[in-house]
């Protein structure tokens, strides 16, 4: 018994199962889709110094920044 899973991209059933070569995806152009929309940055994991997150202070990010050095860089 396998289980199917709906693709992220288009949301049609996937079997995950060996044969299915781009699982979770349908097909090598959905998951290449998807990888573009990461590298556009449509998509992101929000993390601490996220600039749209309500947390973040420019401020903070100057005071913190030193372009000489290389470990202030993000």
């Amino acid at each position: 018994m396998s289980v199917t899973v709906e693709c992220p991209h288009c949301g049609a059933q996937v079997s995950w199962t060996e044969e299915a070569t781009w699982r979770p995806f349908c097909s090598e152009r959905c998951k290449m889709v998807d990888l573009g929309a990461w590298f556009s940055e449509e998509r992101a994991i929000p993390g601490k110094n996220d600039p749209t997150s309500e947390q973040w202070d420019d401020d903070d990010a100057l005071a913190s920044f030193s372009p000489g050095d290389p470990s202030t860089h993000q």
